[in-house]
């Protein structure tokens, strides 16, 4: 234990050099996974690694049709892989229409903290996703989207503004823009860098540093002709009287976008 805590130290030293660095709240995790495992009932849970360290996915597979698309999803902050109601409604069902899910758990800080505080952990956030993606491609995906909710959406955008080669489109839900000059949280740079399809969804009645963003946000995509921002009426943060409409609103762009077929017609 001791020596992985030096390696991820390291890690973080290099890419952060000046800057705090901390390794995911191990025990928030292993709750997490304990609770999640004693009630999961659609899906699998699914232990990946990502720099010598294992954490829980939710791997829910397609029922009725062959399919090669894998939606990668990203919870916000202090979340996890089946939180309600906004990642379990796209793990759940995405499914239904032709997108298989891979949630991930995304690192956590202890209770309690600010947003920024997150910061330190976006290495290991990228290294989670990038294995993510190989478990995606090692079971025969082809086309790999990456949805992040929140702090997961800073999380999946730093990460991919780097290198998102295997990656076909990115979908951000409520996407912040924290006003900080830490270098890991430059939410308009990244975006810039974003060459595949991407969709910014949000709700009207969002956080301030979404919300207020938005304008921002289409000017940095600027040169993205695949960019779409959407708001959604009368929802919060929290996405709280959504129907499916939000889940509806991924599908149907990734489908058009994308060019995936609709699902098969069940067979009676």
């Amino acid at each position: 234990m001791m020596l992985l805590r030096s390696v991820i130290l390291m890690l973080c030293i290099a890419r952060f050099l000046g800057d705090v660095c901390w390794a995911s709240d191990e025990k928030r995790e292993a709750d997490f996974a304990e609770s999640i495992n004693k009630t999961l009932a659609i899906g699998k849970a699914v232990w990946l690694e990502a720099e010598g360290k294992k954490f829980l996915s939710l791997y829910t597979e397609i029922e009725k049709v062959s399919g090669n698309g894998v939606v990668i999803i990203l919870h916000d902050m202090d979340g996890h892989p089946d939180q309600r109601q906004l990642v379990y409604g796209l793990r759940v069902f995405l499914p239904e229409h032709n997108w298989a899910t891979l949630a991930l758990q995304m690192p956590l800080r202890e209770v309690g903290v600010a947003g920024e505080e997150y910061y330190a952990l976006f290495p290991e956030a990228a290294a989670r996703i990038q294995a993510g993606i190989s478990y995606a491609k090692n079971n025969g995906a082809e086309n790999i989207v990456v949805v992040g909710y929140g702090l997961g959406g800073l999380m999946g955008i730093y990460a991919l503004s780097g290198q998102a080669a295997d990656i076909m489109a990115l979908v951000t839900i409520s996407l912040p823009v924290p006003k900080t000059e830490n270098k890991a949280a430059q939410t308009l740079e990244f975006i810039k860098k974003i060459k595949v399809p991407m969709l910014d969804i949000y709700g009207a009645l969002d956080v301030a540093d979404v919300t207020g963003s938005a304008r921002d946000r289409r000017l940095a995509a600027k040169e993205n002709t695949a960019y779409r921002q959407i708001k959604i009426n009368d929802e919060g943060h929290a996405y709280l009287h959504d129907e499916g409409l939000l889940v509806k609103r991924v599908y149907s762009w990734l489908g058009v976008t994308l060019k995936v077929p609709a699902p098969e017609p069940s067979v009676q």
